[in-house]
C-alpha cells in the first residue's frame, strides 16, 4: 500500500470490552469510539490488534451481546471506503467470520507481512510468540481445537457466555502484575521472538499488542519493535505518517 498524501494508519489493541463488567468497561467503550471518529479523518487504514473483546465467541447462529456502540462505529467506516483489519487475541479467538460477513473487515489469526511506503511490517496480537510461555502455548492448542470449540458449542449461550466471561475476567491479562514493569529484554518473549525473525528477514516495523505495556525497541539500526498497550490503563495507539512509526496516548 502507498500511503495517500496527508493520510495515516493506525493500530490499536487490547480493549477488553466487556471487562471487568459491562458496565465498568461502557467509558472505555465510548472513548474509543471518539478515537475511532478522530482518527478516520485521515485514515488510509486501521488496524485492530485483538482482544477488542474480553471475551468472543461466535456459535452458528449467535455472538456475544452487546457492544453495538464500538460495532456500528466500525460499520460506518467500512461504509466509508476506509479499510479495517482485525487479527485475533487470546480473549477473542473464537471468532470465525461476523466481522468479514457483517462489517467486510478481515480476519487474521496468525501475523501477517505488510509493506506501507516501502517500510517492510510484521503485525499481530503477539499471544504465544517466542520462547517460553509453554503453558498458554498448550491451552491455545486445546482451545483453537475444532473438535473442542464444536464441543463447546452445545452449551447453550445463556451458560456458555456467562462461564467464559467469569473466566476470562480473572485471567491475569487484566487482572495481573506482570504487565506493569519492562522486564528486560533479554525476558521479553516477543523481543526474542522479533529477533530471531530478523535473523532471516528484515523488518522495520514489528507491531504487536499482547503485552498492555506501551514499548517502543530499536531491535537494529533499521528494525524497530512497537507494542501498543492497552485502552485499560494507558489507551495508546500507533500512527504511521508514512515515514515514522510513533506511539501516542489518547
Amino acid at each position: 500500500m502507498e500511503i495517500p498524501q496527508g493520510k495515516k494508519i493506525y493500530f490499536s489493541s487490547d480493549n477488553h470490552l466487556g471487562a471487568p463488567t459491562a458496565e465498568e468497561s461502557k467509558p472505555r467503550e465510548e472513548k474509543f469510539v471518539a478515537w475511532l471518529d478522530h482518527v478516520s479523518e485521515d485514515a488510509a487504514a486501521i488496524f485492530l490488534l485483538g482482544d477488542l473483546f474480553d471475551f468472543w465467541f461466535e456459535y452458528k447462529h449467535v455472538v456475544p451481546k452487546g457492544f453495538v456502540r464500538v460495532l456500528g462505529k466500525l460499520a460506518q467506516l467500512r461504509d466509508r471506503g476506509i479499510p479495517i483489519y482485525f487479527f485475533v487475541g487470546n480473549h477473542d479467538l473464537w471468532m470465525n467470520d461476523y466481522f468479514e460477513r457483517e462489517l467486510n473487515i478481515p480476519v487474521f489469526h496468525k501475523p501477517k507481512e505488510f509493506v506501507f511506503n516501502n517500510k517492510k511490517f510484521l503485525i499481530g496480537h503477539g499471544d504465544g510468540l517466542g520462547p517460553g510461555d509453554k503453558g498458554y502455548k498448550c491451552m491455545k492448542k486445546v482451545f483453537t481445537n475444532p473438535f473442542a470449540k464444536w464441543l463447546y458449542r452445545w452449551l447453550h449461550p445463556d451458560i456458555g457466555v456467562p462461564l467464559a466471561q467469569y473466566f476470562s475476567v480473572k485471567n491475569k491479562a487484566i487482572s495481573g502484575d506482570e504487565d506493569v514493569e519492562f522486564l528486560g529484554e533479554e525476558k521479553e518473549w516477543l523481543v526474542q521472538y522479533c529477533r530471531r525473525k530478523l535473523e532471516s528477514t528484515h523488518f522495520d516495523y514489528f507491531v504487536f499488542g499482547h503485552r498492555h505495556l506501551p514499548l517502543n525497541i530499536k531491535l537494529t539500526e533499521r528494525s524497530t519493535y512497537i507494542n501498543l498497550g492497552d485502552w485499560i490503563n494507558y489507551y495508546t495507539y500507533g500512527e504511521f505518517d508514512g515515514k515514522e512509526l510513533q506511539l501516542k496516548e489518547w
